[in-house]
């Protein structure tokens, strides 16, 4: 088990700034751009460096938050999320006004504070994280409030995720245990849990008929779902003629669902330059924004916070 490496915090910044944006209440700069999402993604970074003090501090980010290689596999993937498509370039995330023009403030601060900032073409803010997760040198604490990352928990590797679907303020602290008592399964089969069960918010149909319970009881008596396909296509195994039916019925979309649902873990991510700033790269820079755009409140939080 790794104890003694520096204590790294993962961001899943846009679940993040997303969650600012509809928390926290609206709020503008002189020139009427909104900036509440910016203010509480800044006061999100500092109650949780206040609270875990880790050494190494990242904001994974989206490149591609729909990458094509996984629209090649299951084309109902995140689709109807998808507000345009441009022949000629990516498909556009249907995003709110007035976070999206917020989004680039984020990045100038995030910037000026010297915050290490990563992502991977062609790749989402979970491939980024599964990556960085894998083979760090310490304990990792991934922050999402999405589930999807519940399939990086690993107990022996130290990596918990901190749960903020309730609140930044009322995380939870999810680890093998907290999966287990939840779904009845372990985290490293949370995305063939995911992959049966479906997603309706990632647009993953799941298999007709399996729910929770049954996929749960699946991966229960089979593992992970190459002994479930192996079962199915086995006249003689112990998987129950519903069960099997609904599993055949379901062999293109398996076929292919569990390489999209599962996160990358091996991808050429710069590993340098993570390590948490204590005070800002760029103090006036800090200052011009802080003013500009009413941060500075938010930015003196953030100072403190990350001088602790």
């Amino acid at each position: 088990m790794t104890t003694s490496g520096p204590r790294l915090m993962l961001l899943d910044s846009a679940s993040m700034y997303f969650r600012a944006f509809f928390g926290v209440p609206e709020i503008t700069d002189d020139d009427g751009l909104p900036v509440n999402a910016v203010r509480g993604f800044m006061d999100f970074i500092s109650r949780l460096v206040e609270q875990y003090d880790p050494d190494e501090l990242v904001c994974c980010w989206d490149n591609d938050w729909r990458p094509q290689w996984r629209v090649d596999l299951l084309p109902s993937y995140k689709a109807h999320r998808v507000v345009s498509e441009v022949a000629s370039g990516p498909d556009v995330e249907e995003v709110p006004d007035p976070l999206e023009v917020q989004v680039p403030v984020i990045l100038e601060v995030l910037d000026a504070f010297g915050l290490c900032v990563r992502g991977a073409d062609g790749y989402e803010a979970d491939d980024v994280i599964g990556t960085l997760a894998t083979g760090a040198r310490g304990p990792v604490d991934v922050v999402t409030g999405d589930r999807d990352l519940f399939q990086v928990v690993d107990d022996d590797a130290e990596v918990r995720v901190l749960y903020i679907a309730r609140g930044v303020g009322n995380h939870e602290r999810v680890d093998n245990a907290w999966v287990r008592g939840k779904y009845g399964i372990d985290a490293a089969q949370y995305a063939d849990f995911a992959t049966l069960r479906g997603d309706a918010s990632d647009g993953l149909p799941g298999v007709a008929g399996v729910g929770e319970k049954t996929a749960a009881t699946l991966l229960g008596r089979f593992g992970d779902m190459a002994g479930i396909l192996a079962a199915a296509g086995d006249p003689d195994s112990e998987l129950g003629p519903g069960p099997r039916g609904k599993i055949k019925a379901a062999a293109d979309y398996l076929a292919v669902a569990p390489q999209v649902v599962a996160v990358a873990r091996d991808l050429d991510v710069d590993r340098t330059g993570l390590e948490r700033p204590v005070t800002p790269r760029d103090p006036e820079r800090v200052a011009e924004l802080a003013e500009k755009h009413n941060l500075e409140g938010p930015a003196t939080r953030l100072v403190e916070a990350l001088m602790r």
